[in-house]
């Protein structure tokens, strides 16, 4: 039913400013799941598939990457279209609004958008509300956080911090993010030996949370598809050293020399979707080389195929996530790899 419906919807929405759509199509699924539409129309059972990472029983390793359910207020109508884990946020200890509007842009021929949105989110208090709230979805919520844009980078420590403290209790993992190019700064706390300190602080905290709370909620650090083999080789040794729990590769890219050309391309903002596939997936398997076994990779950016998603397992990713083909194929795609994986 939704794969004859969505070219249909995604004309309609492609009509609208992309924000709109944006907000348009999520409350849409919300009213879907509500009525009970969505259960009838994409039952999940068939999309099941588990596997387990990071202690986690993954109902399959199709995931929905951070950044479109930024509030986390849509995670059981996510979870119905077979999506095995649903990754909200980014989520920041204080709510904000972003950046100023226009900030989301598609390039439709590219099957791409950019973005410099801003971490606009509820803060981290809605957001825990919001994932208490999901009733119906049995996969992993994961819960990515962030800084707040007025937050120094010598104080971000301290903002990571309320966030794991506060999502602890709801989310299955924690994805530290250090890699979107839309927070002024926030990419510097990438370098080794920043990284490394936070790490430090976060892990003693995760060791705190655990005992407290009677399990371990991993912790995953999203990392910039912009880093050269030497900073990934660097990093990796801090995240084998450190104890990291998992790492997603990659975040958005400030390169536009594959979208050259193009009205929007010198949009600033991070690029995502088809154009980000080739070096996304050599900084993956970078990373998947220098960690071993020891550390699970989540692969994302610009996956809009099975064969794409293939490719991110063989370069080294035990799970993949999408996001920009989402929005392009819609729930099609999401049965395709849940299936082909």
């Amino acid at each position: 039913m939704f794969d004859a419906f969505y070219p249909i919807a995604r004309s309609g929405l492609f009509r609208l400013d992309a924000e709109t759509a944006h907000h348009t199509s999520l409350k849409a699924l919300r009213m879907a799941e509500k009525s009970g539409l969505l259960g009838l129309a994409s039952p999940v059972d068939e999309f099941t598939s588990p596997v387990e990472i990071m202690g986690l029983k993954f109902p399959n390793r199709v995931g929905l990457a951070a950044g479109l359910d930024k509030e986390g207020n849509t995670i059981d109508a996510l979870g119905r279209l077979g999506f095995g884990s649903v990754e909200i946020g980014t989520i920041t200890p204080r709510p904000q609004a972003g950046n100023p509007k226009p900030r989301l842009f598609r390039l439709v021929e590219h099957e791409a958008i950019i973005n410099r949105m801003g971490f606009n989110n509820p803060g981290i208090d809605a957001g825990v509300e919001n994932v208490r709230s999901s009733k119906s979805f049995g996969g992993i919520v994961g819960f990515n956080i962030g800084k707040n844009k007025d937050t120094p980078n010598e104080n971000a420590a301290d903002d990571y911090l309320i966030c794991l403290r506060k999502a602890y209790p709801v989310a299955d993992y924690i994805a530290v993010n250090l890699s979107s190019p839309n927070t002024p700064g926030l990419r510097d706390l990438q370098g080794a030996e920043a990284s490394a300190r936070l790490l430090e602080t976060l892990k003693k905290e995760q060791q705190k949370l655990a005992a407290e709370h009677g399990k371990k909620v991993p912790l995953l650090f999203k990392v910039a598809p912009d880093l050269d083999e030497t900073h990934i080789r660097d990093l990796a040794r801090v995240f084998l050293d450190g104890g990291l729990d998992g790492v997603i590769a990659t975040n958005t890219t400030l390169d536009r020399h594959l979208v050259a050309g193009h009205p929007r391309a010198d949009e600033a903002g991070g690029l995502s979707g088809r154009p980000v596939f080739e070096k996304s997936t050599i900084a993956l398997e970078i990373f998947a080389n220098c960690l071993g076994n020891r550390i699970p990779v989540i692969g994302v950016g610009g996956i809009s195929s099975l064969e794409d998603a293939r490719a991110k397992i063989r370069a080294g990713a035990s799970l993949v996530q999408i996001y920009t083909s989402f929005i392009y194929q819609g729930p099609k795609l999401v049965r395709e790899l849940a299936a082909g994986l």
